[in-house]
């Protein structure tokens, strides 16, 4: 029964997808932004601040890289995608968002000098035809006149995302993954206040406090503690497939709850981009080494 946590957890974040898009209609982006945190914030207080104060000697030569890991991951990522809710739809936000293990590879490369198997480098020719399909709606040339600004922005948060994924790897983050997550939040809540300050309107209105409490609580949150069980139970590599289940998720969710139709392209770009992503995550097996005489 392991597998249900990760399961729970995408099937979470692809509905939050669909909030995010059906969120565009009833608050302001910048808004929505900000509450998530705060709620999110709100709800981790009781629970992390003892042990914050405790280590607050501890934190503070790491306070710059917490800083960087909420712009990218809390700030840039999330914003981004509530803003490219404006102008895409919530199956384009999914499939685009499923490039996020794929840029990881690429990001990797080129940041890191961390070079990608061959198999990889197939994977990241085979996404990117999907790519420019999807983007296309079917016609690739037709990119030449112009593309989507959702669907960059969408593709933009994806690369803040990976980033952020790829410095919690390489930083190693010592105050355990509660106390790391929650302050991250209070920096996110910390950065977005401007942002917040920029919104046309701060209202908050039934359908939107909904809205809101989802993505603070269940995505922020209890999504979050799933994920992290099914790391302890299953490990990284088992569990990181079930990512690939978020645009299929999301585009049934869509269709359900918004009516969003599903187009040819949809399928053979998603197809193109979610095979890249399962070919870049495979492992191949090395050779045993001879023993030394």
């Amino acid at each position: 029964m392991s597998f249900l946590f990760p399961l729970l957890a995408v099937v979470i974040w692809s509905a939050n997808t669909v909030v995010s898009k059906a969120a565009a209609g009833t608050i302001d982006p910048a808004a929505i932004s900000f509450y998530r945190w705060v709620v999110a914030a709100l709800a981790l207080t009781p629970f992390c601040l003892a042990g914050v104060w405790r280590q607050r000697q501890q934190l503070r030569p790491w306070l710059g890289r917490l800083l960087v890991l909420a712009s990218l991951g809390m700030v840039l990522y999330q914003c981004l995608a509530y803003y490219a809710a404006h102008q895409t739809s919530a199956t384009n936000m999914g499939v685009i968002g499923s490039l996020i293990p794929l840029l990881t590879v690429l990001l990797g490369a080129l940041l890191f000098a961390t070079p990608p198997r061959p198999v990889a480098l197939a994977g990241v020719v085979v996404s990117l035809s999907g790519v420019l399909w999807l983007l296309g709606k079917g016609q690739p040339a037709s990119l030449l006149q112009g593309v989507n600004p959702g669907d960059l922005m969408m593709l933009a948060g994806s690369a803040s995302y990976a980033l952020y994924g790829l410095l919690m790897r390489r930083w190693q983050l010592p105050f355990g993954p509660w106390i790391n997550l929650y302050l991250q939040v209070l920096l996110a809540v910390a950065l977005l206040t401007p942002v917040a300050a920029s919104a046309d309107s701060l209202a908050v209105s039934g359908p939107a406090l909904a809205m809101v409490l989802f993505a603070g609580l269940a995505s922020s949150l209890l999504a979050a503690y799933c994920w992290l069980r099914g790391l302890a139970t299953l490990g990284p590599e088992r569990t990181a497939i079930f990512m690939n289940l978020v645009p299929l998720l999301t585009a049934m969710l869509a269709q359900l709850t918004l009516g969003e139709p599903l187009h040819d392209y949809h399928l053979l770009g998603g197809g193109l981009i979610l095979g890249g992503v399962v070919m870049s995550q495979l492992r191949t097996r090395s050779r045993p080494q001879p023993e030394a005489a």
